[in-house]
Order: C-alpha cells, then structure tokens, then sequence
C-alpha cells in the first residue's frame, strides 16, 4: 500500500504538468463561446415567462450576475490549466451558496448550502468559482485593491492549510469535523468584542426562527374557513390559479399523493413513516434564487397531528449540472438523486427529509425534482452587508468548509501535496480571483446588453 508521504511526493509532480503559479492564470482562449450563447442555451430548459425575472435578477450587479451564470466559468475552467485531483464538487461554490443550517440533532451548523450542479470535478473548480466571487463582491462593497487580495490570500491560506491538518488526521476524524456555530463561538468568546457576540447571536435568533411553523403562517392564509397560499404572482402562483377552481382539470390529491409516493422511496424507512403521518393540504409554484429561476419550483404544505404541525417541503426541478459538458457524465441516471447523493456526500449534518423523483409529465416526458424542507433553521448571510471584518471571517469559514467537503470525498493527502508548504497556492487565486473579476465586469456589460 502506497504511504500518505509517498502520495504527496507523488503529487508534486503535478506541479510539472500545471503548476501552482499555472492555477492563478486567466486568459481568454480562442473559439471561447459567446456570453449569449451561453445564456440562451440554458435558458432554453427553462419557464419562457420567468426568463424576464431571471435575467432581472441577474443584471442587478455583475455579483448577481456572476451567480447567475455558473456556466460561462464552468466553460472557462474547462479550457484553464487544471490537475487531476478529483472530489465531488459543488459546482456553484460562491461566497452565498454558503450558509446556516439545523442538523438533525438541532444545533445550528455552517456548511455549504446550494447542490444544483455538484459533480465529481477537479478540486479548482470550486476553489476558483469561491475565490472569484470574494473579488467580485468585494468590488461590490467597496472595498479597497489591498484588503480584496488579503481577503482572497486569506481565504486561500485557509483552505491550503486546513487541508494540510486534514492531511494528518484519520479518515473517521475527518469525516466527523463540522462547524457547530455555537461551539465555535463558545471557543472564540474571549476574542469576541460585545458587538461582535450580540450580530452573532442575532443571525443565531433569525435562524432558529426560520422553520416550517413560520413559513407555515408567512406563505398561508384562511378563507371562508379554508386554508390557503397566498397568491403573490408572479413569484407564488397557488395551484388554484394555475389550474382554476375546476379540479376536473388536475386531481390534486391523487397526483400529490403519488409524487409523494415516489419522493418517499428515496428515503429511509423510519423518514417514510415520518412523512405518512402528514396530509397534504396546499401546493404553489414558487420562484426562487438567481439562477434557478426558470426551473420548476413548488412549495407544498403538509399538516400533521389534528391539522396543525406544519410541514413544509420545498419541490424543485434538477437538471444536469452545468459541469457534465466538460467533466463527464454523472453516473446517476436521475438528475434529482445526482443533486442528492452529491449532497449526502459532502454534508455531515443535511435534511433529514432530503430525497429525489422522477414525474412523467402531460406530454409523455420525464422531470427530475429533489425535495427537501422549505425551511429548516436555514440563514444564508448576505456578504455585500457585511463589514470588512466579517466579512473576512466568512470568506476564511468558507474556504474551510470548502477544504473539509474536498477532504472528504477526494484524496486529502494528493491535493495537500499539490498546495505544498508554501504561499504559491495563496498568490495564484489572487492573481486569478482579480483577473476574472475583470472578465465577470465584461461579460456582465455583455449580458445587459442581451435582448
């Protein structure tokens, strides 16, 4: 068996093929698709009539934009100098797909939060897609060339390091190691200043405060003694008003019940029997993120015990990830379950209710959905409000949690040898998080200019 010593050594030698220095190079290569191109291919899968909101939302900043359009650097990192040392990618891992969340224990964890084109990849696809998108929204925020390249050395230090530790620990510790907020902020009380405790505490209340009991009394509403989804079209659009008040049209109960049906055979069976002792009772469509809008997205409202104890799951359509032109196939043939299992594997503490469905649709076709809680203690920090200090402490989160999830489903100790002792990683995404900031401003002048 090959030693943990004898696989850095080995990995060095990548270094021959694509250097450290390499990974930091950004130029625009010929026969590079059009930005159009690429965005009218995507959109070609999606709702027409949310388009317009889609492309709304993505041309509110080039920070909007950039995570809007995962696939114009997927295509760019595809033709980028690149190394061999594959884990299961997020595939979308910028600064806000990072987030709060309740394990199944209910103690609020840190880790990543968006799975839509997760996909086994080389390592640098979600090293540089993060340490991109602190450029671009520290452009955002003002802030300053200096402290952009200390928050992206940072970050990347971090990541370079923690994968070192991670490198020298037993594969059961690796896997076992999550960011429990309020552990870590128990370990850092003393270095805390009383502000600094009292934003922590507050983004801890706002999570603890996001659950199915609130979205329950935020989404419903009962009239002449019936409960329903608030109708708030176009971005929630009760099935009452896609359909009409004639049920003759769409059996809402036996087509519910069946997806149910299928969604539960994804899960285990003690999960089953949980979501058995609930009734469905009210289904929206919903639009939801930047890029995702365009996708079928539904809200379903389940009750439980004597028509209270709320539940709500969130429906959404999976397509293929945006990876799997330039890295392969996925290996499942359900789009939903890639979304899944890609989820399962880099998350410790996921949704206890997260599973896949495949439903035949009117015309004959087959749609992939994945399911999960609408809203499980979920908080995604928004980094353009943050101060500079806080920022900087979430980018170093970020690259951490990053660092954890590629320890896990990759060689640990392949790509700590590749990253090395020194600080050739740190000055590489410096160089490329600035140069492709600089490309994300021109290819968003580009986009608003689409018609």
């Amino acid at each position: 068996m090959t030693t943990i010593e004898e696989r850095k050594q080995e990995a060095k030698k990548y270094r021959k093929t694509t250097s450290r220095k390499a990974l930091g190079q950004w130029t625009v290569k010929t026969g590079r698709p059009e930005v159009e191109q690429l965005i009218l291919e995507q959109e070609q899968n999606r709702q027409k009539e949310l388009i317009p909101i889609r492309r709304e939302r993505m041309s509110a900043s080039p920070f909007s934009f950039f995570r809007g359009s995962a696939v114009i650097q997927a295509n760019d990192l595809s033709a980028s100098p690149g190394t061999p040392f594959r884990v299961q990618a997020c595939g979308d891992a910028h600064i806000s797909n990072f987030g709060i969340f309740a394990s199944p224990e209910r103690r609020l964890v840190f880790d990543i939060n968006d799975f839509d084109e997760t996909l086994p990849a080389p390592f640098e696809v979600d090293v540089k897609r993060l340490f991109a998108s602190l450029e671009i929204c520290g452009r955002q925020k003002g802030l300053s060339k200096e402290k952009r390249a200390d928050a992206v050395y940072d970050a990347a230090a971090f990541y370079r390091q923690s994968m070192s530790g991670f490198s020298e620990k037993g594969n059961m510790e690796v896997w076992y190691e999550h960011s429990d907020l309020e552990k870590l902020m128990e370990k850092k009380a003393d270095t805390l200043s009383g502000k600094q405790k009292r934003q922590i505490e507050a983004v801890i209340a706002k999570a603890l405060l996001k659950n199915s009991e609130r979205a329950f009394a935020k989404l419903t509403e009962t009239v002449d003694g019936k409960l329903r989804i608030k109708s708030n079209p176009p971005l929630i659009v009760p099935i009452r008003d896609l359909l009409g008040e004639d049920r003759t049209r769409f059996d809402f109960s036996h087509s519910i019940e069946e997806a149910l049906d299928l969604y539960k055979e994804s899960l285990p069976s003690g999960r089953r029997h949980l979501i058995d002792q609930y009734e469905p009772v009210e289904m929206a469509h919903k639009v939801v993120g930047v890029g995702s809008v365009g996708r079928k997205a539904w809200i379903l409202i389940l009750l439980g015990r004597e028509n209270e104890d709320p539940l709500v799951l969130q429906i959404k359509e999976a397509d293929h990830s945006v990876l799997e032109a330039y890295y392969g196939a996925s290996t499942y043939e359900k789009c939903g379950q890639r979304i899944v299992e890609g989820q399962r594997a880099i998350q410790n503490s996921g949704d206890i209710l997260l599973g896949w469905l495949r439903l035949k649709t009117a015309s004959g076709s087959s749609r992939d959905y994945y399911v999960r809680q609408l809203w499980d203690a979920k908080y995604s920090f928004d980094p353009e409000m943050l101060e500079r200090d806080a920022f900087s402490a979430l980018s170093r989160m970020c690259a951490w949690t990053l660092a954890h999830a590629h320890a896990k489903t990759g060689d640990r100790h392949a790509i700590a040898g590749y990253l090395g002792n020194s600080d050739a990683f740190e000055d590489a995404m410096v160089k490329y998080a600035v140069s492709y900031a600089d490309q994300n401003e021109a290819d968003y002048e580009t986009f608003l200019k689409l018609k």
